[in-house]
C-alpha cells in the first residue's frame, strides 16, 4: 500500500495602519477603524481594562517602523498576521462572526502549501517561487534582540513612548505575542518552560542593520537596551522573565568555555524561573562531566575535588519537591 502526502494549505493575513509621529494610542485606534470596514467598535476586539475577555485568533501584532520614500517621514505600522491551518473560506466564515468590524473577504487572503509559508516567513514577497530557499548566498544582517513577559496591560502613556522609542530606532520590529487560552491550561512546572498563566503577552525587541562596523553596532545595541530599560517598570520582575529561545546574552553569558554556576543562574532563573533547579539536577546526573553546553547552557551542580559543595544538593532537591 502506498501513502501520498496529503499537502495542507496556510493562510496567511495581513491588516496594517500606520499612524505619523507624533503617535497617540487613541490616534491609532482611530486609524484602525478608518482601515477597516467596520460594524462594531474596534475597540471592542482589543485588550482594554475594560475589555479583558476579548477572543482572537489574530496572532503577533508587529509595531514596526516605516519611512516615507517621498517625504522621508517615519510612521509604526502595526501588521497583524494569523497563520491558519485550512482553507480561505473557513477562515473569512470565522474572522466574520467573530471580529466582523474587520470586513475581511477572501481576497484578502492568501492560501499557500507548507514550503511557501516558509518563503513567507522568511520575508521574501508573496508570489517568490520556492526555489530561492536554495539560495546559499544572502546579505549580511546585524540584529540584537531582547525579551520580556507582560502580566498587566500598558498604559497609552506607555505605548507612546514605545513608539517613540522605536521610531529614534527605526531599525527595529516588535514581535507580540498574545498569551492565555491553551498557554494558560498548562502548569507552569510541566515542562521547562515555565511562562504560562498570568502573563498578557510575550514581546520581542529586534532590531536589525546591514552597516558594518563597530560605530553602527554600538548605536542599535545601545538603542535596543535603552528601550528594554524603558520598558523596565512594565514587565515581569523578581526575576525579569525572558525568552530561551530569543538568546540575550545581556543577562549572562560563560566565558574561556567553562559554565560557571553562579552566572548560568541568572539567566537560567529569568528563561526558566523555579524550573532551573530541576534542569541543573538533570543535567548533572546525565552530563556529569558538562561535555554539552554554550554561552547560556544549563550547568552542572558546583564541585569542590570529588564532592558536590556541601548544602547545595539538598536545597536544590527541597525545591523541586
Amino acid at each position: 500500500m502506498k501513502f501520498f502526502p496529503v499537502l495542507l494549505s496556510f493562510l496567511l493575513l495581513s491588516v496594517s495602519c500606520a499612524t505619523s509621529a507624533p503617535v497617540s494610542f487613541d490616534g491609532f485606534l482611530q486609524c484602525l477603524t478608518r482601515k477597516t470596514q467596520s460594524t462594531l467598535p474596534i475597540f471592542d476586539s482589543i485588550y482594554t481594562t475594560q475589555n479583558t475577555s476579548y477572543d482572537s485568533i489574530l496572532h503577533a501584532p508587529m509595531p514596526q517602523v516605516k519611512k516615507n520614500s517621498t517625504t522621508g517621514e517615519k510612521t509604526v505600522e502595526v501588521s497583524f498576521i494569523a497563520h491558519f491551518l485550512g482553507s480561505s473560506d473557513k477562515l473569512v466564515a470565522l474572522l466574520n462572526k467573530r471580529f466582523p468590524e474587520l470586513g475581511i473577504q477572501s481576497t484578502d487572503c492568501h492560501e499557500m502549501s507548507w514550503v511557501e509559508s516558509i518563503v513567507f516567513w522568511a520575508d521574501y514577497p508573496l508570489g517568490t517561487p520556492i526555489s530561492v530557499l536554495l539560495n546559499t548566498t544572502n546579505m549580511a544582517v546585524y540584529s540584537k534582540g531582547k525579551s520580556d513577559y507582560v502580566k498587566e496591560p500598558l498604559s497609552k502613556d506607555v505605548i507612546e513612548s514605545i513608539w517613540k522609542h522605536m521610531i529614534k530606532i527605526e531599525k527595529i520590529l516588535l514581535d507580540i505575542n498574545p498569551y492565555g487560552g491553551r498557554m494558560a491550561e498548562i502548569s507552569a512546572t510541566a515542562t521547562p518552560y515555565p511562562h504560562r498563566a498570568g502573563n498578557l503577552f510575550h514581546v520581542m525587541y529586534y532590531t536589525y542593520w546591514t552597516e558594518a562596523g563597530i560605530n553602527a553596532t554600538n548605536r542599535y545595541v545601545r538603542l535596543t537596551r535603552e528601550l528594554a530599560d524603558m520598558m523596565t517598570p512594565y514587565v515581569s520582575k523578581n526575576p525579569r522573565e525572558a525568552y530561551q529561545n530569543y538568546k540575550d546574552l545581556d543577562i549572562g553569558v560563560n566565558q574561556d568555555n567553562q559554565t560557571d554556576f553562579a552566572t548560568a543562574a541568572v539567566y537560567g532563573m529569568k528563561y526558566y524561573k523555579d524550573n532551573f533547579a530541576r534542569l541543573v539536577l538533570v543535567k548533572t546526573m546525565i552530563d556529569p562531566e558538562n561535555f554539552f553546553k554554550n554561552k547560556q547552557s544549563i550547568p552542572t551542580l558546583p564541585r569542590v575535588g570529588d564532592g558536590y559543595i556541601r548544602g547545595i544538593l539538598p536545597l536544590i532537591e527541597s525545591a523541586i519537591g
